[in-house]
């Protein structure tokens, strides 16, 4: 095959493994899995099929076509050439929120997505160069190019491919890394407290850290692990070198069934925290009741003398209190009237529950022993009520005095990203809840917002996502609740947020207060310049970009 033609193969392919690169962070994003993120590639037709080099590489046939009748093939390999170049040119990017990792997965996946594709490029140029092709240079440029142009579009298909090859490798240092994880377990044998929930989970297993840690020396998993690896990393990296820790409080999360069951299987929890059950990730379990069956995984994982701890006021979660399994379980509520708990009903019960700016205030009752305390907490949201005796309940089983308790909760502070207030130099405060956004947590969130009243209070959100069949009426919902809160609304992303228009426009919310930009940075530059000293802005949820490019 002449030297230019390989050329031309050669720069497409360097366009292709960029590519693969490229879309490596949004396969992270995805969690490396490969049929979600074939589905958001195959969503929109400028990911799958964009246009800048199939334009460029039409341009460079119909050029070489129209210069076909020049001497030799100079210029028909420099018209490919170029079209080659400006078709894998990378797009600007934009506003990039999270980067790509590059860690020694994702080193070996991408290993085996650029191998694809060089074995794939090479097999069909020698194909190719053995078809009865006429000796006409045009047609010879334009088919090594259009080949190109394949292996370029097909760029996702080849990352989805080298993580599949990489299955056997990933197998065998999971299996290393969790024997490991179980290993150090075994060394240490702390008290393992696992929490699960739809949300709330890292804000509850912050509290009960805090909480005990008043008396036992904890450790939490940090951030947000809830995943198999994700925990693992916790105690291979940190927990590994602390044997003195005395409580390992462990987040359980789960994409699909199983996930928190494996969890268990390496924790062996004697403690089980329940925080919520609702419509978050019900676009990947189905229904809610798929949800709460994933759920109830971290409550058999318990031996029978382990500690079961439920909210009441779900009724998911009440319904497994019900189950009668463990015989020792714990509900709390912040709805019960504690002087008239059913019978069999929780056990501790908030009350007299009031918030302003300076954060929640609350009496707890234990209906058991009869005990009553004031909690006082710079926390915001009245949903941090719940997460607040669900820690108290395993602290007071633990040992710890209801007073105690109390004591430790007035440092409490709010996880990160999750309803934090601060205030610009320009005197403009920011509430921060951008972690995620649920149904149960908006109207929290909002009430906050409504408790500034000095001038304005925007509301900038994406909406919700991930809630399937129920996107569009919790959406809508939002956009009810909002405007009874917010005098002013950015909705970034027209369309996953057309819901929540909707809503706004049922509830008579001003046009001129309404606003619908495409990008965040938009909606910061809009109220750095709209807003003032006394205005208040809060940011609810942020979605990443395989929802907002």
């Amino acid at each position: 095959m002449p030297i230019e033609l390989l050329i031309i193969a050669l720069i497409w392919l360097g366009g292709a493994c960029f590519r693969i690169y490229k879309q490596a962070r949004f396969f992270q994003i995805e969690e490396y899995m490969g049929r979600r993120y074939l589905r958001w590639w195959l969503a929109r037709r400028d990911r799958w099929l964009p246009n800048r080099p199939v334009i460029a590489w039409a341009a460079g046939v119909i050029i070489g076509v129209i210069l076909s009748e020049a001497p030799g093939n100079f210029i028909l390999a420099v018209a490919s050439i170029i079209a080659a170049v400006v078709g894998i040119w990378p797009p600007n990017e934009g506003e990039v929120k999270k980067g790509f990792k590059p860690t020694a997965r994702a080193k070996r996946m991408l290993g085996g997505a650029f191998g694809l594709a060089i074995i794939i490029c090479v097999v069909l140029l020698v194909i190719f160069n053995r078809l009865p092709l006429p000796d006409i240079g045009e047609i010879k440029f334009a088919g090594v190019s259009f080949l190109g142009l394949l292996i370029f579009l097909c760029a996702p298909l080849f990352l989805i491919g080298g993580n599949l090859l990489m299955q056997p490798v990933e197998a065998f240092f999971r299996q290393r890394f969790i024997n490991k994880a179980k290993d150090v377990l075994a060394e240490i044998n702390p008290v393992v407290v696992g929490i699960t929930g739809s949300y709330g989970k890292t804000t509850t297993k912050n509290y009960v850290s805090h909480i005990l840690s008043g008396r036992y020396k904890t450790y939490p998993t940090p951030k947000s692990y809830n995943t198999l690896m994700g925990v693992c990393i916790a105690i291979n990296n940190d927990l590994a070198n602390d044997h003195s820790v005395e409580y390992f409080i462990c987040e359980m999360g789960a994409y699909i069934p199983g996930e928190i069951k494996q969890i268990a299987d390496l924790t062996h929890p004697t403690i089980s925290i329940v925080v919520e059950v609702g419509p978050q990730h019900l676009e990947r379990f189905g229904t809610l009741e798929n949800i709460a069956t994933a759920k109830y995984e971290i409550i058999k994982a318990l031996p029978p003398d382990g500690l079961g701890v439920f909210n009441w006021d779900n009724p998911y979660v009440r319904q497994m209190y019900e189950r009668d399994y463990p015989k020792t379980r714990l509900a709390v509520s912040r709805m019960v009237d504690p002087a008239n708990v059913p019978a069999g009903g929780p056990r501790f019960v908030a009350n007299e529950i009031s918030e302003s700016l300076d954060g929640l205030r609350f009496k707890v009752t234990d209906t058991q022993t009869g005990d009553c305390e004031s909690f006082e907490t710079t926390l915001l949201g009245e949903h941090n009520v719940t997460n607040v005796l669900l820690a108290t309940a395993v602290a007071i089983h633990e040992g710890m005095k209801l007073r105690d308790v109390a004591y430790r909760v007035r440092a409490l502070k709010p996880a990160e990203s999750r309803l934090v207030k601060q205030t610009t130099a320009q005197g403009i405060t920011i509430i921060n809840d951008a972690y995620s956004a649920n149904p149960a947590g908006v109207v929290s969130a909002l009430k906050v917002l409504a408790l500034h009243n000095t001038g304005k209070r925007l509301l900038i959100t994406p909406g919700m996502v991930e809630l399937g069949q129920l996107h569009e009426q919790e959406n809508k919902k939002l956009g009810k609740e909002a405007a009874q809160y917010a005098t002013d609304i950015i909705l970034v992303g027209a369309e996953q947020t057309a819901p929540i228009n909707a809503g706004l426009d049922e509830a008579g919310f001003p046009d001129d207060h309404l606003h619908v930009v495409e990008k965040l940075a938009e909606a910061i530059e809009w109220y750095q310049t709209n807003l003032k000293a006394g205005d208040t802005v809060l940011f609810l949820n942020d979605l990443p970009e395989t929802y907002s490019t």
